[in-house]
């Protein structure tokens, strides 16, 4: 069964940085696309940052644009985050996402993790 579950998440402080890790299971990576959402309270889930098959990266938000950026081991399963100069409204569940091609939206994928919390505050 295929599975990704995130880690890393927690309280930072505004300019501070965090790497949030997506390991998956149940499938080879290599083959797939994942993609980092997160959704704030009371607003819709959006798409952040996504990663190719083949190691290629799209941004989907442009405020994340030079302060988070996304990699992939496929030996190890595993897809980071990593967000650095974190500001209070980056507070939000971030989630990864699995799917053959990137997409912006969520349901563009067919499988997605359960998130993880990050809170950004003084």
């Amino acid at each position: 069964q295929l599975q990704l579950v995130e880690s890393g998440g927690g309280l930072v402080q505004p300019g501070g940085s965090l790497r949030l890790s997506c390991v998956v299971s149940g499938f080879t990576l290599h083959a797939y696309a994942i993609g980092w959402f997160r959704q704030a309270p009371g607003k819709e889930r959006e798409g952040i940052i996504c990663i190719s098959s083949s190691g290629e990266t799209t941004n989907y938000a442009d405020d994340v644009t030079g302060r988070f950026t996304i990699s992939r081991d496929n030996a190890e399963n595993t897809v980071w985050l990593q967000m650095n100069s974190l500001k209070p409204e980056d507070t939000a569940v971030y989630s990864c996402a699995a799917d053959y091609y990137c997409s912006s939206r969520p349901s563009g994928f067919g499988w997605l993790g359960r998130g993880t919390q990050v809170t950004v505050s003084s």
